[in-house]
């Protein structure tokens, strides 16, 4: 058994992608339109090249996402943060000021008694991230 991370987005899924494979070095797997799929006759025009489902991975992780239809956007995610783990301070910070780009700091990057280096944040496109590395 194990749990994915499935990500809806308002539209820009594929853009979010684009942004994950510079940001942090997301590999993305299938990636699927309404369009293409079978229920390409039951989509507005303006969903047919939008991503119905995708799966990528960070590092050993996979998730999942997809754009939301127009009428089942649910608004932005909360009450959760993805969280990468890295193994070194450099490699903390550098995640964190990828990841930062367009974001809103919620906890700037910084030592606490608990990880060399702890950060949250939401990116650009409303997911939450915390980027850690441990104490050693």
């Amino acid at each position: 058994m194990h749990v994915t991370a499935y990500l809806f987005f308002n539209g820009n899924c594929a853009e979010a992608l684009s942004f994950y494979e510079k940001a942090v070095g997301a590999k993305l797997g299938g990636s699927y339109t309404y369009g293409a799929s079978p229920a390409a006759a039951h989509v507005p025009a303006e969903m047919k090249d939008k991503i119905i489902n995708a799966s990528f991975t960070i590092g050993d992780s996979e998730l999942m996402a997809s754009d939301c239809p127009p009428d089942k956007w649910f608004g932005k995610p909360t009450g959760f943060s993805l969280t990468i783990g890295t193994s070194s301070v450099e490699e903390a910070e550098k995640v964190f000021a990828a990841l930062s780009d367009g974001a809103s700091i919620t906890m700037a990057m910084a030592p606490t008694f608990f990880a060399e280096r702890f950060g949250q944040l939401v990116d650009r496109f409303g997911v939450s991230w915390m980027v850690i590395f441990e104490k050693q």
